[in-house]
């Protein structure tokens, strides 16, 4: 398996630590309003990396954490005259749910913020006592980063002059500009905690480094975890001070292997809140299917920049429905896993970086040569096994192609007009049952005036929507 490192800005060869286990770590939410788009991409890419992993017969520990203190939280919960943990709570929930509708697995650890202050000490500590930490007259704690020589060493930034002065505001009490707070002290009477420094609050960066010292890594290691993950957003300045942290305060280095998505665009325009452009989840699940989500964000490899818009998510639609056509065909027969030529090429396509271009290129092949051959003469018994253990392992590998085919047609849909339908269905059934063939092809005109075709199977009678 190879991995894009987004650090040494190569393809590398994948070899974890420990063999066959990989420990991942993505940068999850700040829970202080809904997940948009950006985070769905996120979590899918590193939803489909751990799918892969597992493929290829690693055993993974995943761990996402929830940034569940920070400014923005604090303001929205004096905004709304909330508790702080209501307003977190609430928006982990929504999350959660959202997550799951795209399909994407929780981690193994699910570490939040307010749960590692004492890992945050910790690691605060022993940069003090290492002096590649300093306390201010405020009583702010803040990382020295001149104190490390591979500062930068991530991101490859370099740092002007500018930055490098000592002072350069006379009113700061930083060492140098680039500097960045470990603990911010607060004395006025807004959410505090109390540390060995003071009343006050974490910096962002230090809680990522402290969960991964408690949750992953092992203290004899060469590097805290295999990998670390996030956004495009997050190389600098988060993970470049995430890993001055860990290098400075640990005996080893943050990750391996650093991996980097891509961000979304709406119609062309960087999603930002500040352009108005910021599609949150919730909004677009109400639109459209999770999976289809999933399908349409998975379908650009996931270092590339993503392009959302609906004419290009319709056309994804429509080659997720060849998978379900396929699916459909092949409904009510037995199904007997076996390994076939498909799923070694689809996971060699897979572990090139996660070659989605490729790996979709692959299925829709086989889902043209399985229907060329099945509209041929004869039973195709090894076929159709073999198809349907390729369709089963698309959806262990991609997370897509799960449902049931005739409940896939009925996406689009509402709920009030499915359980008419339904019950309509049950009424004809109770009608053929009594031999009351009259009443019954009246039912399914009725049924029919919904835009709807059924279709009687020996599983049962099935709709979907024309």
């Amino acid at each position: 398996m190879t991995i894009y490192d987004s650090v040494q800005k190569t393809k590398r060869e994948f070899i974890p630590q420990d063999e066959n286990k990989v420990s991942l770590y993505v940068c999850g939410p700040t829970v202080y309003d809904d997940a948009h788009l950006g985070h769905a991409k996120s979590a899918l890419v590193f939803d489909l990396l751990t799918r892969v992993l597992k493929a290829n017969g690693y055993d993974v520990t995943y761990a996402r954490n929830i940034t569940d203190i920070d400014d923005k939280i604090i303001k929205k919960a004096v905004e709304q005259k909330r508790e702080i943990k209501e307003i977190t709570d609430f928006y982990i929930k929504a999350y959660h749910k959202e997550m799951a509708e795209l399909g994407i697995s929780r981690p193994d650890v699910e570490p939040k913020a307010t749960e590692s202050l004492e890992a945050m000490f910790a690691l605060i500590q022993k940069l003090i006592d290492s002096k590649h930490a300093y306390t201010t007259a405020d009583g702010d704690v803040y990382f020295d980063t001149s104190s490390d020589s591979d500062y930068l060493s991530i991101s490859h930034r370099v740092q002007e002059e500018s930055e490098k002065q000592n002072r350069v505001e006379s009113s700061s009490q930083k060492r140098n500009s680039a500097d960045f707070a470990l603990w911010k002290s607060v004395k006025d009477d807004t959410v505090t905690f109390d540390s060995p420094f003071g009343k006050g609050r974490p910096g962002w960066h230090v809680e990522c480094s402290a969960m991964i010292e408690k949750h992953l890594a092992k203290p004899a290691a060469k590097f805290a975890v295999d990998i670390h993950g996030g956004g495009a957003d997050l190389l600098f300045p988060h993970h470049e001070n995430e890993a001055a942290q860990t290098r400075c305060a640990t005996n080893h280095t943050l990750a391996n292997y650093w991996m980097h998505n891509g961000f979304v665009n709406i119609d062309g325009e960087k999603m930002s809140k500040s352009l108005g452009n910021s599609f949150f989840l919730k909004d677009a699940l109400k639109i459209y299917d999770g999976e289809v989500l999933r399908f349409y964000l998975l379908s650009t490899h996931y270092r590339s920049n993503f392009n959302f818009n609906t004419e290009d998510l319709a056309t994804s639609k429509k080659r997720l429905d060849k998978i379900y056509r396929l699916k459909k065909r092949l409904f009510g027969l037995a199904y007997e896993p076996v390994k076939t030529t498909f799923q070694e090429e689809l996971l060699e396509a897979l572990s090139d970086d996660l070659n989605i271009s490729a790996s979709l290129a692959l299925v829709d092949a086989m889902i043209a040569k399985a229907n060329e051959t099945l509209d041929t003469a004869g039973k195709h018994k090894e076929l159709k096994t073999q198809t349907l253990s390729n369709l089963a392992y698309i959806d262990e590998v991609l997370g897509f192609g799960g449902k049931n085919p005739f409940e896939y047609f009925q996406l689009g849909v509402d709920e009030a007009t499915k359980e008419k339908i339904n019950a309509l269905i049950m009424q004809r059934d109770e009608a053929k049952k009594a031999k009351d063939f009259a009443t019954s092809d009246k039912i399914r005109d009725a049924i029919l005036t919904y835009g709807v075709s059924i279709m009687d199977t020996p599983q049962g009678t099935f709709w979907e929507k024309i």
